[in-house]
């Protein structure tokens, strides 16, 4: 059958993603508010930290110019690891404004999770807080919050660089096959290529309020979360304070959110919420979720509880979101929707090497997800890991992990992945790096991890571990180690010990057999 690459506008050839993001929507409408960030939800919403677009724009390109200040040179890397600030955001989208490549990171990352980073990214700059525990290798330059404040108020104001379409904007790390995260380069064109997503998922328009439940340092949040709605000159909704079930309930009621975005987790901890009864959502339209599986009961009770809409979507840090249900895509319970408008997207046989490997497979056969490599959302490549890059190409095909079938009408059912990569509360997460860092304790002599579903919708991340001759097996010792060397999100909830692991007959892993 005859392929159609992309067939969305095609993105400018000169194009900068902060210039595109916020410089346009402060030419257009400069007193509207861009960014509302919320400390204290029961604080009046008018005592929120609150920034218009012509004072964001102000920030960003201040923040671009003392960067250029410190000698950064277009292209160079500047990792940010800070705490839920709007400093992460003026960094994020200040770097790229400069030419240069911000590397967002979790806060939660240990301090070896933060070094390796830094050493396989040779970012030339790293923003920290002061009372993170990093030593800095020799040539890497600090940025303080300080640095930041003092730069919007003294630093001059610099133009949005003049980058291409498809010159480096941002990289991020995620979780592999190899057991080590890897850099996923993304070009300046990935904002042009969020498009798609505005009708066919968020449903979102110019003046909308979204809240999204991230942290600034997610990446679902500085896209979905500010990218998207600043590109529609909407209003962005971020809190940073304690977190419980009900507070998102509060916080849509006090700031008039349009449109709510959060893991299925948040939902299902929303409804079960005491502060849900009586709460006024009225001006909520929909709520949209990402980041793992929308079980159908959990999508029924919002039904059932919200009278709203949930859109889901399926998508990787590869490309963002490019299926998924919307406004304008009915919902079907159980799947995550359809292909965007414009998106290019196939099932392909699972075996890469057979004939015909690159030929997209007949409605109803599971196969591998795939996207056309002209999407303009496709990542650029991953950071210096050619074997990694040729693994996921086929041909004009990016093909993830993610096993799937799409039915006549386009509508794509999950099967799994095809790897043994995990979802852990909306992040990837490589077993392998889990079983390195557990196998390094003295009392562990083999080791394997999984997420385990441990009800409905629910999967946690599991450690089956086979002690040591003599070793007494303390789960709570070896959870302990585990969170002085990862980060939260990677991090067994529960440790089970076995006399052996299963293998097969050559001894491989049976990774999976430990899930039942």
């Amino acid at each position: 059958m005859a392929v159609v690459g992309y067939t969305g506008e095609p993105v400018p050839e000169s194009f900068n993603l902060s210039a595109h993001v916020v410089g346009r929507a402060a030419a257009n409408h400069p007193d509207r508010t861009a960014l509302v960030l919320v400390t204290d939800p029961a604080a009046p919403a008018d005592a929120a930290e609150r920034w218009t677009f012509a004072e964001l724009d102000d920030a960003v390109r201040r923040v671009a110019a003392g960067l250029l200040g410190l000698g950064l040179e277009r292209g160079d890397r500047v990792m940010i690891r800070l705490g839920n600030t709007s400093d992460y955001a003026l960094l994020h989208f200040g770097a790229i404004a400069a030419g240069l490549v911000s590397l967002p990171s979790s806060a939660q990352l240990t301090a070896g999770e933060a070094r390796f980073l830094l050493a396989d990214s040779g970012a030339r700059a790293i923003a920290v807080d002061g009372d993170r525990d990093l030593e800095l290798p020799t040539g890497v330059l600090p940025i303080s919050p300080g640095d930041v404040a003092r730069w919007r108020a003294e630093a001059g104001s610099a133009a949005y660089a003049d980058t291409r379409a498809d010159e480096p904007a941002y990289l991020v790390y995620t979780s592999g096959t190899t057991g080590r995260p890897k850099g996923v380069l993304h070009g300046h064109r990935s904002a042009w290529g969020r498009r798609p997503m505005y009708a066919g998922w968020l449903g979102l328009r110019e003046g909308d309020r979204l809240l999204h439940a991230g942290a600034f340092n997610w990446t679902y949040t500085l896209g979905v979360g500010l990218t998207d709605p600043w590109a529609n000159s909407a209003t962005a909704l971020i809190y940073n304070g304690p977190r419980d079930p009900g507070l998102w309930a509060r916080l849509i009621e006090a700031h008039r959110a349009t449109i709510f975005a959060a893991v299925p987790g948040v939902y299902r901890q929303l409804l079960r919420s005491p502060e849900l009864v009586g709460a006024d959502l009225s001006s909520l339209r929909h709520a949209v979720t990402a980041g793992e599986a929308l079980h159908p009961a959990l999508l029924a009770e919002w039904r059932a509880r919200i009278g709203l809409e949930l859109y889901e979507s399926l998508g990787m840090s590869e490309v963002s979101t490019f299926v998924s249900s919307g406004p304008t895509v009915p919902v079907r319970p159980g799947s995550p929707g359809r292909p965007q408008p414009g998106r290019c997207v196939a099932v392909l046989p699972v075996d890469g090497l057979e004939a015909g490997a690159e030929e997209p497979l007949p409605a109803g056969e599971v196969g591998l997800l795939a996207v056309h490599e002209s999407d303009p959302a496709l990542m650029l490549g991953y950071w210096n890991r050619p074997d990694e890059e040729a693994a996921v190409r086929r041909g004009a095909w990016f093909v993830g992990g993610d096993l799937v079938s799409m039915d006549q009408d386009g509508y794509v059912a999950f099967h799994g992945r095809a790897d043994d990569v995990m979802n852990a509360m909306g992040y990837r997460v490589s077993p392998l790096e889990v079983e390195q860092c557990l196998a390094s304790h003295p009392s562990v002599a083999e080791v394997a991890v999984t997420d385990v579903e441990v009800r409905a919708g629910v999967r946690i991340v599991v450690a089956f571990v086979v002690a040591r001759e003599g070793a007494d097996p303390d789960s709570d010792a070896l959870l302990s180690y585990a969170a002085a060397h990862l980060a939260a999100y990677k991090c067994p909830r529960e440790v089970r010990w076995l006399r052996t692991l299963p293998r097969t007959a050559n001894g491989k892993l049976r990774r999976r057999s430990l899930r039942h």
